[in-house]
Parts: structure tokens; sequence; C-alpha cells
């Protein structure tokens, strides 16, 4: 359904955020975040630390409930979210993927396919069987992601996906990040949605850019305009100021 203005047959955004404010007691976490997300879009927030991004993509998730404004997002069983440090139960990696799957209503037997299946496409389906505390940091990480990849979301949400990883990890994990918003399963667009500290990472991977600084959205721009510093300073001088290194 199309909103107030929106011209007829407009698609409906994805996510949908308007006048967004979260308060953790004494702390504005966010402050009138108004954006929206297409379908399809691969979308990087920046930032320095506490400006906000985990706080966004946890509300987008339905892990956090704004304290003012409006969102409108997919459910959370069309989402899928990675943390800075995946969490593993103490069983095994396929089981690992298996188990949310069942939760979600997939039969046992289809559930450890599937499991398998996602583990194969991050290259992984060698360790199956081995316990997931076990692994390495990036193994680790791959191994999320297959249990994203597995539920088959409109939405993936990713929390920092490479920042304690060595450079052949990071590739690694970049590399499944750019195939999985190319081909998604189920055949409808895959968007992504990461925050990142690497603007060589955003730079590659992001369509458009979000900088957020004190919860607040300083810029949001396609990727190439982002990054033309002139421009950027042009409209927003402070989110020019922190890809130059100066906040």
């Amino acid at each position: 359904m199309s909103r107030p203005g929106d011209a007829i047959g407009t698609p409906t955004p994805l996510v949908g955020l308007r006048g967004v404010g979260v308060r953790f007691g004494g702390v504005q976490a966010l402050r009138g975040v108004t954006l929206d997300i297409e379908a399809g879009e691969s979308v990087a927030l920046i930032g320095g630390n506490g400006s906000g991004k985990s706080t966004l993509l946890r509300v987008i998730h339905g892990l956090i409930e704004p304290t003012e404004g409006q969102l409108n997002a997919p459910a959370r069983r069309m989402q899928a979210m990675l943390f800075q440090r995946p969490w593993m139960l103490r069983t095994t990696v396929q089981r690992n993927i298996a188990i949310g799957l069942w939760l979600r209503g997939v039969p046992w037997r289809d559930a450890q396919a599937r499991a398998l299946d996602a583990l194969q496409r991050v290259q992984l389906a060698e360790l199956a069987a081995r316990r997931a505390p076990g692994l390495s940091g990036g193994q680790l990480q791959r191994a999320a992601l297959a249990r994203a990849w597995a539920l088959r979301p409109r939405l993936l949400l990713l929390d920092e996906p490479t920042a304690s990883l060595d450079p052949h990890a990071k590739h690694e994990v970049e590399a499944l990040m750019r195939a999985f918003t190319g081909t998604a399963p189920d055949a409808a667009p895959l968007t992504m949605v990461f925050a990142s500290h690497h603007l060589g990472q955003v730079r590659r991977l992001a369509q458009r850019v979000i900088c957020l600084d004190q919860g607040r959205v300083l810029a949001d721009l396609p990727v190439a305009q982002f990054f033309d510093h002139a421009r950027l300073s042009s409209v927003a001088p402070v989110a020019a100021a922190f890809v130059q290194g100066e906040m």
C-alpha cells in the first residue's frame, strides 16, 4: 500500500523508519532517524563508536523497540542477523544450522539437508561434523553466514562482520556477502544492511552509504557520491571529516 504522497504504483520500501528515536536511560542512542531501504539494496552504515550503527540494526531486526517514531520492516522470521561474535551452540556445525531451521518448522531431516547445502555454499561442508566452538574466527563467521543463508531471509543484517578477522578470512567473508546479495535462494532480491569501520569494504560491497554520528543521520548517499570528497563536504561536512580521518 502506498503512503500519502507516493506515486500510484510505487512499491513500498522493504524497511521504513520515520522519526525513530531510541533512549537508554539518559543516553539518546538514535535521534529522529528517517530513511527507506528498498528491496535488493546493499547499504553500509558507518560512523564512530557509539554513533548508533548497532542500535539501528537491532531496531530494524526487532531486538530494540523504538522509544519514538515508526518502523516498518519485514517480520523477524524473514530476516537474519549476524553479530560481531556469532553465538553457537556446543554441538556440531551442521546441527547449529539445522536447529535454527527446525525451530522455524522445517522437518528435522529436511533441516539437516538444508544445513549441509548451506555449508557447501560457504565451503565448510567438510567441517559439518566438527563442534562449532572449535572453529577459527573466520570459519565461525562463515558458518554464521551459512546459518543465515539457510533461513532464506529477505533482509540480511550484519554488525561489523569482519571486525576481528585476519585479511584472508575477511576476504572470504566479503566474497560470501557479495555472492549472497547477487543470488537470493528464493528468487526474491536479498537486501543487505551492514555496519563497518572499513571504508574499503564499504566501497567494495555497498551501493549506498549512511553515515551516523551521535544517533543522527549525517549523510545518506550512493556510494560513488559518498566517496566524492568535494560533494560530501558540500552536503555533510562532518561526514566528510569522518571519512578523511579528521574526527
